[in-house]
């Protein structure tokens, strides 16, 4: 067996693992892979058949293929898994090798598992990479976060891999910790909303107006040559296609109306809170992955609370420009509140975020790009301390000139007694980041009336508490 020649090993080669792997041999890198099933082995020296590629399902072969100082990649679920495979790995690895996670781990178990390593002199890169199969194979948007002097050692070879945009590699150094793997998670949030809005706008044109398959294509396909142009919508147009070989009908209607999730939206939502920022539009894409999983129960609901769906009362033309621009605003709002989480979050755990950093790396191949990215980037580069993307002027004169448009689609929506709990959130969101006065008063005064947790006054500064039962 040839050793010692391999820059980088990669343990897990399942459809993820694998196709990275391919990326990085196709760029001229000499690569090992490991998977302790042999016939995920087999399938990668089928496929990599004359490359720089060589597969084992021993670990201890596997290590031997790697140059000192090694570079291991682990691909496998969060969890559990990562912690199993470090185990494996730590009776075989020297001091300065480098362990990268480039799963969906939480940020919380990547700060852990580094601070367990560096005591025994393992450097460790917690690393987002986002793209799904064909962005692991061609190209994907790559977050890594660690010591810096680690990214260092693999820096030519992500770069390498990553998706280009304009020539611009995809992937860049976002800062200590797990930083990374927080914007990956981040990144997963924003794409929750994304696809909860196009799963409302799917039902408005399904449902309110009657739109066939052919129709519905033709409308996300319309979508993505202007303004709403990024990878979801052109997926969406792709899958109104999509035929289903068992019956022969298009797919998207065979398919079941239960929606799953791995948990990074959550952790999402999860973070925001904690971090005292508002992300309404993620919890309620979180929220509605767990609804639809209530199939059962909201089959009944449906015989009890049964009423006809009225056809939308307005052109239908008309509707469908009014619904895409209230898209494209609601989507700055999903955006908006990612941003913002992830500039708490900079803050808080010392990350050290460049904001249009994050932005120009996920303008290619990550599961988010969007055209609007580009915007997006501009805007923290002309404004680096940007507390809030709906502060940015040209962000907010586009939000200002769809939020019209917005309005109508939620009214119509509550009108028919369609779900766009999203769109609502995005527009509840607006409103009240745009108000001068809420009414938090009241509950301030409710909270002191209570429990005594006191309240602040508008003419004096200092707490104050009020007897409320004395008349």
């Amino acid at each position: 067996m040839e050793t010692q020649r391999h820059e980088i090993g990669m343990i897990g080669l399942g459809v993820m693992g694998r196709n990275l792997l391919l990326n990085m041999a196709d760029h001229g890198f000499p690569v090992a892979g490991y998977d302790n099933d042999p016939s995920k082995v087999e399938a990668l020296q089928k496929e990599s058949a004359g490359s720089k590629i060589h597969g084992v399902a021993n670990i201890t072969d596997f290590i031997r293929l790697l140059r000192s100082p090694r570079a291991v990649m682990m691909l496998v679920p969060a969890g559990p898994p990562v912690d199993s495979v470090i185990g494996d790995l730590m009776p075989l690895l020297e001091k300065g090798d480098l362990i990268i996670d480039a799963g969906n781990s939480y940020f919380k178990d990547t700060n852990a598992r580094a601070r367990n390593l560096a005591a025994k002199g393992i450097q460790f890169l917690g690393v987002g990479v986002s793209g799904g199969e064909e962005g692991a194979r061609h190209g994907p948007s790559i977050m890594p976060g660690g010591p810096e002097e680690a990214y260092e050692r693999v820096r030519p070879l992500l770069e390498a891999v990553a998706a280009k945009v304009d020539g611009d590699p995809c992937v860049a150094y976002l800062g200590p910790g797990s930083a990374g793997h927080f914007v990956k998670t981040v990144h997963n949030g924003i794409e929750y909303a994304l696809m909860q809005l196009l799963a409302e706008t799917y039902d408005l044109m399904k449902r309110g107006l009657g739109l066939s398959d052919d129709q519905l294509r033709d409308v996300y396909d319309t979508w993505n040559q202007g303004e709403l142009n990024g990878y979801l919508v052109e997926i969406t147009t792709r899958i109104f296609s999509q035929v289903d070989e068992k019956t022969g009908r298009r797919l998207i209607d065979e398919i079941l109306d239960v929606g799953k999730q791995n948990g990074t939206g959550m952790w999402t939502s999860q973070s925001a809170m904690e971090l005292q920022v508002p992300a309404p539009t993620i919890d309620l894409a979180v929220a509605m992955r767990d609804m639809s999983v209530l199939e059962k129960q909201r089959e009944t609901a449906g015989e009890i609370f049964k009423q006809p769906i009225p056809p939308i009362a307005c052109d239908r033309r008309i509707f469908i420009d009014q619904l895409g621009h209230a898209l494209y605003a609601a989507m700055i709002m999903a955006y908006t509140q990612g941003m913002a989480v992830l500039a708490a979050a900079s803050d808080k755990y010392e990350y050290h975020l460049d904001l249009e950093r994050v932005a120009r790396i996920w303008r290619g191949g990550c599961i988010i790009r969007a055209a609007l990215l580009e915007d997006i980037r501009m805007a923290y580069r002309n404004q680096p301390g940007l507390p809030n993307l709906l502060l940015a002027p040209e962000l907010s004169k586009k939000v200002m000139a769809n939020q019209r448009d917005l309005r109508r689609v939620v009214c119509v929506a509550i009108e028919l007694g369609l779900p766009a709990p999203c769109f609502m959130t995005a527009l509840g969101y607006f409103d009240g980041y745009r108000s001068a006065w809420l009414p938090a008063n009241l509950i301030q005064a409710q909270r002191d009336y209570f429990g005594a947790h006191s309240y602040e006054r508008i003419d004096v500064k200092g707490t104050f508490h009020t007897d409320w039962t004395k008349s």
